[in-house]
């Protein structure tokens, strides 16, 4: 059955063209498996809460917007009665029934994880543009700007509020602009487009505008709530929207409510938050978390920006998805929140995600893969600008950002046909890793560091889990040893250091090559064993001295061994020492320039000048083995091999391919 929405209709309408419902709530209270909810035009101010889910992928309830961006969800109201406080200062008294049981002006951003300031979930927008938050009428009234943020010039638009009786105060700066001619909205809204219950699949979601919400933070130890996602279901399609100016996530793939470890680190203090979070994996899977149940979702054409923790975030209901198509940008970079849960995706417990084709840039990182990135795979995205700008002020080791930061995970962890050209590639804190024909102009930052959890006196080692191949099973738990790392046919070409990224690191003592650093190339791993050093210390002729009796197993807890092959380095770009079929480009400096075009992304180099006749060893699943730990080879979700033959614009690679990400040379590639 097909219901109907209209942003004109009247309050008696049934759904049917003729007499369509005036809002998308009334359609998702009805809609059942099968029927299909058109939206006409129009800004909806409303939180959709759907009732029903579908039944399976034939099955669906698909809620479709009539024209592609034309109905709007928002989260916010407009604001109609500022007064003027002098100045450029101007105030609003709303009254604090109009929010329910959820005032997002007394509501703080908190939660495992999240170490910035006190700030509320609520937010003020002039125009659609997010103004800053402050603490004080009198900061309101001088602004300071931020040069922390990415946008300095805009830090001063502030805003400031309290309590006063039954009502919410709100000050804000406009700078000049008069509120009452202009469009300002505030937040009054947690979630555009989620269900309140868990298991509702089958959703499709598609064309939609979605912004404007008062959401929390969303660590992986609490309910992860986003302006849409499917709370803790099986099966949705996100296609063709755009999501925007959630406070903290824009889609939420992640998990449901526990109650009884609900942010537990920083309510009870007592275990920490690695435990709890371990705690959680483990309840998951007594209540339910499997491949038939949860996850397999697609996220697919969307336009995210414009969030302050997470474009997409996850902890094992993003399990079995695919992410692709996407455009994401402009995550964290207001800069005013602050922890370790941000990026333009965040996903923890990530087993056979595909992230395919995304576009990913001016972010606080791109792609964090945190924990039990195990049949994960990361393939022809274009990453760059992922670092502060020029002259901003980094506030954190964290704010430094990446392009793909891979932490504490035994893998298979697979990244190929990428272009990386932040100045930091990849923060690799990891193990379980291949790399194959990407072309990185960044450097890879802690390896063999991070994976303890950070007490002085005290070993902390991080025990993961890792699963069973292709399931949610637990296999086993382990600490990270690092290494276990494949390096085939990829292109290292070193750019110019910024000198203000480089003071920074200097000035905070950690510049050296296994800590922050912008040495482009595979050296970090200088020192790390080959495979065949390494198990050759289990063959019986090399055991003497503790085995059987066990009394020396450091063996057991040394660095797992790296694999690298026909690798190319420019510009400086420097290769690990145990890698003997590198190839250096020394004499000539090649060019990487990325422009943008009438929407267009250009990549230009001159790079193939000097690669014309070096062609290299074609890469199969076969040739990766497996990663360590869970035993599981580099393969597709189903178990199949892969083979590497199409390069980042699906061209075939050929018998013998060039390194890199391109099958055929050039000076011109259109990358998106």
């Amino acid at each position: 059955m097909k219901y109907y929405v209209a942003k004109k209709a009247g309050r008696d309408g049934d759904g049917t063209k003729e007499r369509p419902f005036l809002t998308i709530g009334e359609a998702a209270r009805i809609a059942e498996a099968g029927d299909e909810v058109i939206v006409g035009p129009g800004i909806y101010r409303e939180y959709v809460d759907p009732a029903n889910g579908g039944r399976d992928e034939k099955h669906r309830i698909i809620y479709r917007s009539r024209e592609k961006g034309g109905a709007v969800i928002s989260g916010a109201e407009q604001i109609t009665d500022w007064r003027h406080d002098g100045g450029d200062v101007w105030s609003v008294r709303i009254p604090n029934q109009i929010f329910g049981a959820y005032n997002p002006y007394t509501e703080l951003i908190k939660g495992d994880w999240y170490f910035g300031r006190d700030l509320h979930t609520g937010a003020v927008y002039l125009n659609g543009k997010e103004l800053y938050e402050t603490f004080s009428l009198e900061t309101v009234r001088k602004p300071v700007v931020d040069y922390g943020s990415w946008e300095p010039g805009f830090s001063s638009y502030t805003w400031y509020t309290r309590q006063e009786g039954a009502y919410t105060v709100i000050y804000a700066n406009f700078q000049g602009h008069d509120p009452n001619a202009e469009t300002v909205e505030i937040n009054v809204r947690r979630s555009c487009f989620q269900p309140s219950g868990t298991g509702r699949g089958y959703i499709t979601l598609s064309g939609f505008v979605i912004r404007q919400a008062a959401t929390q933070w969303a660590p992986p130890t609490a309910y992860q709530e986003g302006i849409v996602g499917p709370h803790w279901s099986k099966g949705w399609i996100i296609e063709d929207c755009e999501i925007s100016h959630s406070r903290c996530s824009g889609i939420s793939l992640g998990k449901y409510l526990q109650p009884d470890n609900e942010n537990k680190w920083t309510t009870c203090f007592s275990k920490d938050g690695t435990q709890t979070q371990r705690d959680a994996v483990c309840q998951a899977l007594r209540e339910g978390w499997t491949k038939d149940t949860i996850g397999s979702h697609i996220v697919r054409r969307c336009h995210i920006h414009d969030c302050g923790q997470t474009g997409i975030v996850g902890h094992l209901g993003c399990a079995f998805s695919v992410i692709e198509d996407n455009h994401i940008h402009h995550i964290n970079h207001r800069q005013d929140l602050q922890g370790a849960e941000i990026g333009g995706i965040k996903l923890h417990g990530a087993i056979d995600v595909f992230l395919h084709r995304n576009h990913i840039h001016h972010c606080t990182r791109g792609i964090w893969l945190d924990w039990q990135a195990q049949g994960t795979r990361v393939s022809r995205n274009l990453f760059h600008d992922n670092v502060p700008p020029t002259g901003t002020v980094v506030k954190n080791d964290l704010a430094l950002g990446e392009d793909l930061f891979v932490e504490v995970s035994h893998g298979p962890t697979l990244i190929d046909h990428n272009l990386m050209l932040s100045p930091c590639a990849g923060r690799l804190s990891t193990q379980g890793l291949a790399l194959v024909h990407n072309l990185i102009a960044g450097s890879f930052t802690y390896v063999g560091a991070g994976g303890e959890n950070g007490s002085v006196k005290f070993a902390s080692p991080r025990y993961t889990p890792y699963h069973v191949p292709h399931e949610t099973g637990l296999a086993g738990f382990m600490t990270i040893l690092g290494g276990d790392a494949r390096f085939y046919n990829n292109i290292f070409v070193q750019q110019p250091v910024r000198p203000d990224l480089a003071a920074y690191i200097r000035e905070e003592g950690c510049e050296d090559l296994h800590r922050a650093h912008f040495v482009c190339g595979t050296v970090p791993y200088d020192g790390y064993p080959g495979a065949e050093e390494y198990f050759g210390r289990f063959s019986p002729a090399n055991c003497d001295g503790w085995y059987p009796d066990g009394s020396n197993r450091d063996v057991y807890y040394d660095h797992l061994p790296v694999w690298m092959g026909g690798n190319v380095y420019c510009n400086g770009a420097r290769p690990c020492g145990m890698e003997a079929d590198a190839l250096e480009v020394r004499e000539q400096t090649v060019t990487l320039e990325l422009e943008e075009k009438d929407g267009a992304f250009i990549l230009h180099t001159d790079l193939y000048t000097y690669l014309a006749e070096r062609r290299a060893q074609p890469v199969t699943t076969a040739t990766l083995g497996e990663a360590f730990e869970p035993e599981q080879r580099f393969e597709n979700p189903d178990g199949t091999a892969i083979l590497f033959d199409r390069d980042y614009l699906e061209r075939e690679h050929g018998m013998y391919p060039l390194a890199g990400p391109f099958a055929e040379g050039g000076s011109v590639f259109i990358v998106y």
